[in-house]
């Protein structure tokens, strides 16, 4: 029978398709910066958020009480906060010889004001690569005096990246055929915004490149389908970045069964860079661009630097003329942003028609500089996680309750790519004298009043709202006609109240996009006959 684990590494990650990039790094330098033989000594255990914290508990410990670990670190973030305290509790309770700590970004500033630190007996801020081995090689075979001496806080150790074992190797058969994998060519950003933890990092360090592709190679040969970038800044370096796309394209020319995911600065699209994401087959690229706002004097404030004119042009360009998919980043509530600044900064955006634009509310991440603007700005978080902010000088709590609801109709109707026709009837995108800002929020006002809820609707329903508030809006004919073109592209087992006696039911849409590899939202954005409403689909319209 093989011998339990002493160390457990274990996280619960926001979904299961999720793999924690960071559980993996430590597991990789276990014998490199502990003691030889200390990885055979550790074990993976991920869980998802909504596990009951007991269950969790439950599985740590196993059945056999001799067998239990005798160190269980945790992976801790903005997301999973409140759910990893309630297990580190119930452990303390349970087992308290069992040595717990504790690591992540959520962990690594203001310890003194967090109930699982205190809970734990350690916890490794910043960089744990090299930390997490050496202290568990002192907590199971340091002197006594050298276990004493431990300080519950410790300050982790950032090596050159040269010394850091890379983690590709402990994402299992499993992983590769059901998760998304995280990966990272390089650590950092040189970049300020304040409400960024990265803004703390002052400059970016890359992985030895060769190195770094190797591994990619080694994941594809085993069957890596689905990569995802960290990486804050990708196109940081041309050279680089170049390199890292024509290793995509080399392999998609093998098997065309990748889909990568990037993260880049907006401003910065030479063409060196564009000729190469031009070669790359739809559905398989993503870009996550970061606009945050528009606004120059907001921009200036939150220490943000970003050419419009390019940033503009880039968008534009990523829209219209390649191949990728663009999920661009929006930010309501910066110190001194207003409504009317940000709803200009939504209609500039939303009018270059990215596939998606997420505008999400600020958030006080721990540590990040934006704490600065509290006192100038009145600016009040929630204590509790995510720390969304709730009002500000410029915008008061119930717009901000406001623009939230709105925010997340917005990524159900316009983010999910399900509704291309409704959305294009209810933004008017091609018109200049309508901001589609105000017409989404007269639509989010109007759903708010009619269903009194943000969430939880069947497909069905939804599109029967949408056609609710539209025909009051466009018309009754162009509002069924939309909602048709919906209903077909989706392929939904039923018809919505809107639709009974204007559509035949044997009707059904059998064509649809297929998704590639787990990426189904993108795969909505990709052009193909089955999006085209077929004539006989719609009686009368």
């Amino acid at each position: 029978m093989p011998q339990a684990p002493e160390i457990l590494l274990a996280t619960l990650n926001a979904k299961f398709i999720h793999a924690s990039l960071g559980l993996r790094c430590l597991l990789a330098n276990m014998d490199r910066h502990g003691a030889p033989g200390l990885r055979a000594s550790t074990a993976l255990r991920e869980y998802v958020i909504e596990q009951r914290p007991i269950d969790v508990v439950a599985d740590l410990l196993g059945t056999d009480t001799a067998q239990r670990p005798r160190i269980i670190g945790f992976g801790v973030y903005i997301w999973n906060v409140v759910e990893t305290t309630a297990v580190v509790r119930l452990l303390k309770a349970l087992e308290p010889e069992i040595k717990l700590i504790l690591g992540g970004p959520e962990v690594s500033y203001e310890t003194e004001e967090q109930p699982i630190c205190q809970l734990a007996d350690h916890t490794i801020t910043g960089w744990g690569d090299v930390s997490f081995a050496k202290l568990c090689a002192t907590l199971l075979d340091g002197s006594p005096t050298q276990r004493a001496v431990l300080p519950k806080i410790i300050a982790g150790a950032q090596p050159d990246l040269a010394e850091i074992a890379l983690p590709y190797a402990e994402y299992t058969d499993a992983d590769l055929a059901h998760r998304l994998l995280y990966v990272e060519a390089s650590r950092g950003c040189p970049f300020k915004c304040e409400f960024c933890l990265s803004s703390l990092d002052k400059t970016a360090w890359a992985f030895d490149l060769d190195g770094f592709l190797a591994e990619m190679r080694a994941l594809v040969d085993r069957g890596a389908k689905h990569f995802k970038f960290v990486d804050r800044t990708f196109n940081l370096k041309i050279d680089t970045s170049a390199r890292i796309l024509q290793f995509f394209l080399d392999e998609l020319a093998k098997k065309n069964e990748l889909f990568v995911h990037f993260e880049v600065v907006p401003d910065v699209l030479p063409d060196r860079l564009k000729a190469l994401i031009a070669q790359f087959p739809p559905g398989a690229l993503q870009f996550e661009v970061g606009v945050q706002t528009f606004t120059p004097e907001v921009q200036q404030r939150i220490s943000r630097r970003q050419d419009e004119a390019k940033t503009v042009a880039n968008i534009g360009w990523l829209v219209n003329e390649s191949p990728a998919h663009l999920h661009t980043d929006l930010i309501f509530g910066l110190p001194g942003e207003t409504l009317e600044s940000f709803a200009a900064s939504f209609d500039k955006l939303s009018r270059l028609k990215p596939h998606e634009v997420q505008f999400g509310m600020l958030k006080r991440l721990r540590g990040t500089p934006i704490i600065r603007h509290t006192a100038e700005f009145a600016m009040v978080f929630d204590p509790a996680p995510p720390y969304v902010i709730l009002q500000n000088s410029t915008i008061d709590f119930a717009t901000m309750q406001r623009i939230g609801r709105m925010a997340r109709y917005w990524e159900i109707v316009a983010n999910s790519g399900k509704h291309p026709r409704a959305m294009a009837l209810l933004l008017a995108l091609d018109s200049p004298e309508e901001s589609p800002f105000k017409r989404f929020l007269a639509f989010s006002d109007w759903l708010w009043a009619e269903t009194g809820k943000t969430h939880a609707f069947a497909a069905e329903k939804l599109l029967d709202l949408l056609f609710g508030f539209l025909h009051r809006t466009e018309g009754e004919a162009a509002a069924r006609g939309a909602i048709a073109a919906d209903w077909q592209r989706g392929a939904h087992r039923k018809l919505p109240q809107c639709l009974i006696g204007h559509v035949e039911e044997r009707l059904v849409a059998k064509t649809v996009t297929q998704a590639r590899h787990g990426a189904k939202r993108q795969a909505r954005s990709v052009p193909t006959d089955a999006h085209a409403v077929r004539p006989e689909l719609v009686e009368g319209l």
